[in-house]
């Protein structure tokens, strides 16, 4: 019960910032065969009950390859990426309308209405690379109008992977790349996209997190090869939404139960976020903050990593903090305090929280400081650490000083304390 208080605790925190934006909603083909699929339409019930609009786009790469077996061929694609013949393209509108009529199924299961808007026009992919990719086709514009209008009304559009033209031809299209022109048409907070592979893997095994749009992208260009088919496709996208201005892009499993409400209402979610710079920050901490900046201070006393402060200590050299914030909630904190007289500057209470560790804030949080002491002109920048003085060697290019290096008020505190903490230094003036 506890459990649950805190989860929807957490949920109402978010509630005012999403309130009549729109989440537009991308889901593969494979996860509406999912036995957890109706808890996404549990958790897209949630959403509208939220004042969230939600907007539904949908593949149908797994009915197509279902249906092409049951017919005993072979198709020419099943995502809309390669070349469709007209064999396959029959098949993929079959399974695309057996697909939009299970979602609208379960949406009337859960009270929520929808509705299939013909909002796509398209137009012939054409030649590429000398290849006719026939009727295979691209999203040329969305019918802004229309779905605006069922998203005022409370009709949640279903958006197959099917597109026409002027004339009513009609072109296979591949769901993640409509899942961005609707994003974009929409102007949606987040784009969110369910598969059955999951967020992007790390080497060993793990979820990358989060990821800017930069480092996204240099990741693609190193591993585009080691990459699942899907989850390419996904990042290749995801850029594209980031780039064109849609804010938060998260990768996630559609099979794990309450994973769209972990992912959209919690700081750390459960697959890969895709941000734009602004998504993320660095800022001076404000008094709003002490109760954060506390709590991650007393993380580190307790691993023995950071002095003990007080509550009382924070408040009153709040002004000395910055934080690190994720989805607007500090993450991680760094103090500088100044001694104008020798005109250094002490980089301090470096502190990330356990869930964000290894992604690199704390090297961040360590430039951005080293920015700010030498613009306010400060020469020289030294921290004091017990278990930490190799990182910030080998990350911050510090190197090892004594206590004779340490301003005349930081001496007489270094010598007061047992703690015995080798001294760091790093020169800012450049000759």
């Amino acid at each position: 019960m506890h459990e649950r208080l805190t989860h929807f605790r957490e949920i109402l925190r978010y509630v005012p910032r999403f309130r009549d934006r729109v989440f537009v909603i991308a889901i593969d083909g494979a996860v509406v065969e999912d036995e957890n699929f109706a808890n996404l339409l549990l958790d897209i019930a949630l959403l509208r009950s939220l004042s969230i609009r939600v907007a539904l786009v949908h593949g149908a790469a797994f009915q197509v390859q279902r249906f092409a077996e049951k017919m005993g061929m072979t198709p020419s694609d099943v995502d809309g990426t390669g070349v469709t013949d007209a064999a396959t393209l029959q098949i993929a509108i079959t399974a695309a309308n057996r697909v939009t009529h299970e979602i609208l199924e379960g949406l009337s299961l859960n009270d929520l209405r929808g509705a299939c808007p013909n909002a796509l026009v398209a137009h012939p992919a054409g030649i590429l690379g000398g290849i006719d990719h026939q009727f295979t086709g691209r999203v040329e514009r969305v019918d802004a109008v229309l779905l605006q209008t069922l998203l005022e009304h409370d009709v949640i559009p279903v958006i197959p992977p099917i597109g026409m033209d002027g004339v009513g031809r009609s072109y296979r299209l591949n769901s993640d790349a409509v899942a961005v022109e609707v994003a974009k048409t929409l102007r949606a907070v987040k784009l969110i996209y369910l598969s059955t592979e999951g967020g992007i893997r790390k080497g060993d095994g793990g979820v990358v997190r989060q990821m800017t749009v930069e480092e996204a992208e240099v990741y693609l260009k190193k591993n585009r090869a080691s990459l699942a088919s899907g989850n390419a496709t996904k990042l290749t996208y995801a850029l594209r939404a980031g780039k064109d201005g849609v804010e938060r892009i998260h990768i996630i499993d559609g099979r794990v139960q309450e994973g769209l409400l972990g992912e959209v209402f919690s700081n750390e979610g459960i697959g890969t976020l895709i941000y734009a710079n602004e998504y993320q920050s660095i800022r001076p901490a404000q008094k709003k903050d002490v109760r954060a900046v506390y709590s991650l201070i007393q993380q580190g006393v307790q691993a023995d990593e950071l002095v003990k402060r007080t509550r009382a200590d924070v408040e009153r050299i709040i002004g000395d903090y910055f934080v690190f914030e994720v989805d607007r909630n500090p993450v991680a904190c760094v103090a500088m305090h100044t001694y104008p007289d020798q005109n250094k500057a002490e980089i301090a209470s470096v502190y990330v929280d356990d869930r964000y560790t290894g992604q690199g804030i704390g090297v961040k949080l360590m430039s951005y400081v080293e920015g700010v002491a030498r613009t306010r002109g400060f020469v020289e920048l030294f921290c004091l650490s017990t278990q930490a003085y190799e990182y910030f060697i080998q990350k911050g290019g510090f190197r090892l000083g004594t206590p004779d290096d340490l301003p005349p008020a930081r001496r007489e505190k270094y010598d007061q304390s047992a703690r015995k903490s080798k001294v760091l230094v790093k020169p800012l003036r450049n000759d």
